[in-house]
């Protein structure tokens, strides 16, 4: 069952001028999504800003599909945040990633799109899964209280894929990115991620001249991190080569730990000053990794080095940020 279509049709890279829907093309995977199908050649990419189409109404999308028809469709819009904004809107973390996503994976099928890709998040795992995750984790445990609503909404989009392929043998695929960082980002003092939040606060030390830097934890805990720009890859990667029943994980496959990550940061923003560590506050979880060895045993791999893509993202930052546009 699990790979009986394993198989695709019709290559993907062969299809330059089908049109393809990228819902969500102004977030950081978006973005990166419709920029690695431009190098690649595709010259029929449909994208919608939220004024335009409204993903939350059925009406709309529907009528969107009717009119549009497009071949291909890739799902990477989804109501985002960290985890004070999903412990002050649960309703709205789980009532709205639903009706995306049902909208836009019933509407796709009914209209007759030959292939889905809906991503997720890693975060759909249970708090305690065994390390590295791999995609049978799923559903064999509790999960992590702080983002429950968002990440209930996600796995409720796996099975929604796998439903219609059984159901009606579409071809609608997930995929499920580890940490993600890149152009793009959310570098929002309260709400931004670890990465992000660092390279920030890096920065406007320098600027400031401060002389140190202080982070919470002991910087032991292991991170896994993948470049947008990577995620963009796999995607396509995908979308050409893969059409089996389970959803797939799509990370790095290497592991750093905060400390590392907080020392690169600084290094590739140019912070001169001294990184000190508050052990008196909280570590988080010690260690969070992908199992992808599914994914590249298909022949896939992530081409940019964590060093290669700091720096890309800090000249991304200083570009849209430092220049006041916050």
């Amino acid at each position: 069952m699990e790979d009986q279509n394993a198989a695709v049709a019709d290559s993907f890279l062969s299809d330059k001028s089908a049109k393809i829907f990228v819902a969500g093309h102004r977030g950081l995977v978006g973005s990166a999504i419709v920029h690695k199908l431009q190098s690649h050649g595709f010259n029929n990419i449909v994208v919608r800003t939220h004024s335009e189409l409204d993903l939350t109404s059925q009406s709309n999308v529907d009528a969107f599909f009717a009119s549009e028809k497009p071949r291909y469709v890739i799902l990477a819009a989804a109501k985002v945040g960290g985890i004070h904004a999903n412990n002050t809107y649960p309703a709205d973390f789980i009532a709205i990633n639903l009706q995306i996503q049902t909208n836009v994976i019933h509407s796709s099928f009914s209209h007759g799109v030959q292939k889905l890709l809906f991503l997720g998040s890693s975060c759909i795992y249970p708090k305690f899964a065994p390390q590295p995750i791999p995609e049978s984790a799923l559903l064999t445990g509790p999960l992590e209280p702080t983002n429950e609503w968002y990440a209930i909404a996600k796995i409720a989009g796996i099975k929604m894929c796998k439903a219609y392929r059984i159901q009606h043998n579409w071809d609608a695929i997930s995929g499920m990115p580890t940490n993600l960082y890149g152009p793009n980002d959310n570098f929002h003092p309260e709400n931004s991620h670890v990465l992000p939040a660092l390279m920030r606060r890096f920065h406007e030390a320098k600027v400031r001249g401060d002389k140190e830097v202080v982070v919470w934890g002991s910087g032991s805990p292991l991170r896994e991190f993948l470049h947008v720009d990577d995620l963009a890859d796999g995607v396509v990667f995908l979308m050409d080569k893969y059409s089996g029943l389970s959803h797939l994980n799509v990370g790095s496959g290497k592991e750093v730990s905060i400390k590392e990550l907080a020392e690169l940061v600084k290094e590739v923003v140019g912070y001169p000053g001294e990184l000190v560590w508050d052990t008196s506050k909280p570590d988080g979880t010690p260690r969070k990794l992908l199992d992808s060895s599914k994914l590249m045993e298909l022949g896939w791999e992530p081409k940019i080095s964590l060093k290669d893509g700091l720096v890309d993202t800090y000249k991304w930052y200083l570009e849209n940020y430092s220049a006041g546009n916050q």
